[in-house]
């Protein structure tokens, strides 16, 4: 493992002003999204739209990775070069996710493990080989009176420090993503407590497991109301509620914190970042952006699977990576 370097790559992906597009949507949920536009989800058709993306003229300068998916790492533009070439000839670090989603828990039901460590020492050999800098594992929970329990708590920990030590070894920088879902109508109370309790626990698994944190990012939830709460918190409790969480379980160690958008529009989730780095509070990280559909809905509409709008996609894009690269520092109006 080659500390330094780890290091270095950890840095780059949340330097000032800029963030990571996460465009490793799967092909079931790439489909959901065509179809949402009336575009066929052909291989020809999700190598053209993210290459409108990857392409955006001015996006280096808002834009310092991608994430991506086993589809698009192997595939080559249109023109022929790989599409991790033209990433990197723009300045963009690679990425890739490497989890095999979400599964039911054994025994806990309405719970979920994330799986995909079986072979993943060889994944990883092949995707360093193709050019992957930095890798993503997501695990999920969800919130009601009773859940999350205490094991899907600590198994969820337990692949993501498995997996992040898979990463370092590779060379490759992991992403850690436990995400306390939106889903239901608990409180920004429950949220928070929960996300306190998951974070803890991620922390003592990696440390564990011998992560070296310089070389890590986290990709957390925001303390949010779940979308079916009946009181939302504003902006700015959940602002104050996600930083004072953070703060309370995440090391000085850890050069960087790139949130997930999680259900948010993109709108709302460009200002809950602008007001946590607003606060006028000492904090040892970046606090960034790791954005899906909160930077691809925009894109995606103006596109709508026709060639003719590839210049309005790529503005409308530019537009939303702007937006959160001034967010980074406070400074989205």
């Amino acid at each position: 493992m080659n500390e330094d370097k780890l290091h270095a790559t950890a840095r780059a992906l949340v330097a000032e002003g800029k963030g990571i597009l996460a465009a490793d949507e799967s092909t079931p949920t790439i489909k959901k999204r065509f179809d949402s536009i009336h575009a066929e989800s052909t291989e020809d058709n999700r190598r053209d739209y993210r290459e409108m993306l990857f392409t955006t003229p001015k996006a280096p300068q808002y834009i310092s990775g991608v994430i991506l998916f086993d589809e698009t790492i192997r595939q080559n533009a249109a023109g022929g070069t790989p599409l991790v070439k033209v990433l990197e000839s723009a300045g963009i670090i690679p990425g890739i996710k490497v989890d095999k989603g979400a599964k039911d828990l054994a025994g806990h039901p309405d719970e979920k493990v994330t799986e995909g460590l079986d072979g993943l020492r060889d994944r990883f050999a092949e995707y360093a080989k193709l050019g992957a800098r930095f890798a993503k594992w997501r695990a999920v929970y969800t919130i009601t009176d009773f859940l999350p329990g205490a094991a899907c708590i600590a198994v969820n920990a337990h692949a993501l420090a498995r997996y992040a030590a898979l990463a370092q070894e590779a060379g490759i920088v992991p992403i850690v993503e436990p995400e306390v879902l939106m889903d239901g109508d608990h409180t920004i109370d429950q949220c928070d407590e929960v996300t306190e309790v998951v974070l803890q626990s991620l922390y003592s698994e990696l440390s564990l497991q011998g992560v070296n944190l310089e070389g890590s990012l986290l990709k957390p939830n925001m303390v949010l109301s779940g979308k079916d709460c009946a009181e939302q918190a504003s902006v700015e409790e959940v602002a104050r509620r996600t930083v004072r969480c953070l703060k309370r379980t995440v090391p000085a160690a850890v050069p960087g914190i790139v949130f997930l958008s999680g259900g948010q529009s993109d709108e709302l989730a460009t200002r809950h970042l602008n007001a946590m780095n607003k606060l006028d509070e000492g904090r040892p990280w970046r606090l960034s952006f790791s954005y899906g559909r909160a930077l691809q809905a925009a894109p995606l509409k103006a596109w709508a699977g026709k060639a003719a709008n590839l210049k309005a996609g790529q503005k409308a894009f530019l537009e939303r990576a702007k937006a959160n690269g001034l967010a980074t520092a406070g400074a989205y109006a």
